[in-house]
């Protein structure tokens, strides 16, 4: 536990900062697992609408700091790349 005021701020500060990072990760994960199933069920057209809402949050992340650069544009490739392969 922090014993200094300041070190407890910047404690307080790191956990909204994570229940922040924690919320975005899980909408990340959920939309792409969206988008595998819908290329699981032949539904390229729908997968295909998803695609900027998903690069929007892959963007979002990226800007934010929750994800590296070459990171959200491996993840933006192999999605596209999944959706184009069905």
């Amino acid at each position: 536990m922090p014993i200094t005021t300041s070190a407890k701020k910047a404690l307080r500060g790191s956990q909204k900062k994570r229940e922040f990072n924690i919320v975005k990760k899980e909408l990340l994960s959920k939309i792409v697992k969206k988008i595998k199933k819908l290329v699981l069920e032949k539904k390229t057209k729908e997968a295909l609408a998803l695609m900027p809402e998903v690069q929007k949050i892959i963007d979002k992340s990226v800007k934010t700091g929750l994800l590296k650069k070459n990171t959200a544009a491996r993840k933006k490739s192999r999605i596209s790349a999944m959706i184009k392969k069905a």
